[in-house]
Formats: structure tokens, sequence, C-alpha cells
């Protein structure tokens, strides 16, 4: 069952990339891209919010699950959805996550894992069950590691990681699903994630959400002979964690920029 809203007053969006042809959004966490059978309790929804903000009609290009922040790319005319429809389709768009994960990742290497597509019980409710499982590729790189001396459930210590991935497929909830096949699940992930880690970071950190972050989107303008990098920063949350588990943010940046 879907949770009471997570925005009482309306959100300003944060654009991150706008011309004549595209804009590009940071998009909260907590907020739905557009509305859903989900959303009976919301008030607010990226499309909407970022439509009223321009004055204008937007295309959505991709999609972000509600829990997920991070890039969101919107078209401002039917012709460019279509041509960027077909760069996304034609996987010709580099996409970049950071995601904390329970344990300690080390190292780096290609996730290829087949994924039965995730059907949601209302909405795909007529949807063929019996579909095969789909290719679905993750590069994953650890970027830095932390301990704290506490204990939980059966472990003497509590481990984080960073780790970046770059999905090369785009199947649902990929990021999330690849990641709890290693055995190292996103923190604050209520689907895949660890019932003893997650209850434990929400009272030591002091907030609940699912901690995976879509930093940057890059791309061959479909108008322009260009390269496009769209980039968005770690918030609030996130710089909160890093201070606490004493990660340097210039370290990390160090790997965004790579």
């Amino acid at each position: 069952m879907m949770s009471e809203s997570l925005f009482t007053e309306k959100p300003e969006l944060r654009i991150l990339y706008q011309d004549e042809f595209l804009v590009a959004i940071d998009k909260p966490a907590g907020l739905f891209v557009h509305r859903s059978y989900l959303d009976r309790h919301e008030k607010y929804f990226a499309l909407q919010l970022l439509r009223d903000q321009l004055g204008q009609y937007v295309y959505p290009l991709h999609r972000l699950d509600r829990p997920t922040s991070g890039v969101l790319l919107f078209a401002l005319n039917e012709d460019t959805a279509r041509d960027m429809g077909k760069i996304f389709e034609e996987k010709q768009i580099q996409k970049t996550y950071f995601a904390l994960t329970r344990g300690h990742l080390i190292g780096n290497g290609v996730i290829e894992h087949p994924l039965k597509e995730k059907l949601d019980k209302l909405g795909d409710k007529f949807a063929n069950t019996d579909k095969a499982a789909q290719d679905a590729v993750s590069y994953y790189e650890s970027i830095i590691t932390a301990t704290l001396p506490i204990a939980v459930g059966k472990y003497d210590s509590v481990r984080y990681s960073l780790v970046k991935v770059a999905p090369k497929t785009g199947r649902r909830h990929q990021i999330r699903r690849h990641l709890a096949h290693l055995r190292h699940p996103i923190i604050g992930d209520i689907n895949y994630g660890d019932n003893k880690q997650n209850p434990f970071f929400i009272s030591h950190f002091g907030f609940k959400r699912l901690m995976l972050f879509a930093q940057s989107l890059t791309f061959r303008h479909p108008h322009a002979d260009q390269e496009i990098v769209i980039n968005a920063e770690f918030d609030q949350h996130w710089l909160s964690v890093f201070e606490h588990l004493n990660w340097p943010l210039s370290t990390i940046n160090e790997h965004i920029a790579g």
C-alpha cells in the first residue's frame, strides 16, 4: 500500500538544463513522474509541476521510480520526443547512478543477470506473466566503503559502500534488482532491501528514503551536433551521510568527473 504524500507544499523544480527542444530537472525523491493508479494520496507530479512552471506542455522521455532522485529529461515538442525516443531505444544515451549499498562491495565489474518483467498487480493485470526473462546489463564501480562498529541483526558491525552504476539496458528496477542479486541491496529499498539495515539507517541517520541517485545523462543532441552532459548534485541527505561516514566529497567528485 502506498504511503501518504511526502509533499505538503508545492515543490519548486530545479531545472538543470533547458534549450528550445529539451528540459531536464532534478527530481526529488518521493515525487511521481506522472499520475498513475498508485497516486491516490498525491497532489503533485513532476510532469504537471514542470508544465505549470514553464507554461507549456512537456513530454517525459524516460522514467525514474518515485523514490529515486536525480536527472529527469523531458522534450518540449513532439518531434524532439520522437527523436529522443530513438536515442533511448538504440541505447545511445549514457546514464550514471550512485547507490548506497549494504556491505562492502569491492572493485568493479559487469552484472549480466536477466530479469523477469516486473508487473504491477493492477496496472498490468492483463499482461503476459509467462514472458521469458529479458537481458539486463549493468556496469558497477565501488567508490568508497565504511564500517560502523554497531551490531545489527546477526552482524557485529554495519558496512556501507558507495557504488557508481551505469545501466546498459533499461529494465524496471534494474539497478535495485541487480545490486540485490550481488547481495548488496540498496539502503532504503523496501522491495529488495534488508529489513534490518533499513530500520537501522532510518533511526541512525534520521531520514527515510531509497539511497539511489540518477546523477547524470550524456547523449548527442538530436538537433545540434554536440554532446550534452546533464549533471545533478548530491542533495542534503546524501551530503549528511558522506559527512557521517567521513567520506570526502572531493574523492566522490573525482569519480563523477571520471
